[in-house]
């Protein structure tokens, strides 16, 4: 097998294609995860919260699910609406129209 030699440039040109890959990536999902159904371990990690935090806030209705044989799903939309809805600013909610 023959030795091939990377150069600095060689690394830069990598390093400009795969940032330019990522960003064709983000434009195509508009910043939103590739996939429009969440399991329970992807909502904590998304909003960084507990087990217990999210039982809650399924059991309270602050956000939905659907449950399939044992597993909980998010719909990625539903979770943007609650936070938009929840958002506050200097102490005030504010209310979505």
């Amino acid at each position: 097998m023959p030795t091939e030699i990377l150069t600095t440039d060689d690394l830069r040109e990598f390093k400009i294609e795969l940032l330019d890959e990522f960003k064709t990536i983000l434009k195509e999902h508009h910043g939103q995860p590739a996939k429009k159904w969440l399991k329970s371990y992807e909502v904590r990690e998304l909003l960084g919260i507990s087990t217990g935090t999210l039982q809650t806030m399924r059991s309270n209705g602050t956000l939905a699910y659907t449950k399939i044989g044992g597993v909980m799903f998010y719909n990625f939309e539903d979770i943007k609406k609650m936070l938009e809805k929840n958002q506050v600013q200097n102490g005030f909610r504010l209310r979505s129209h």
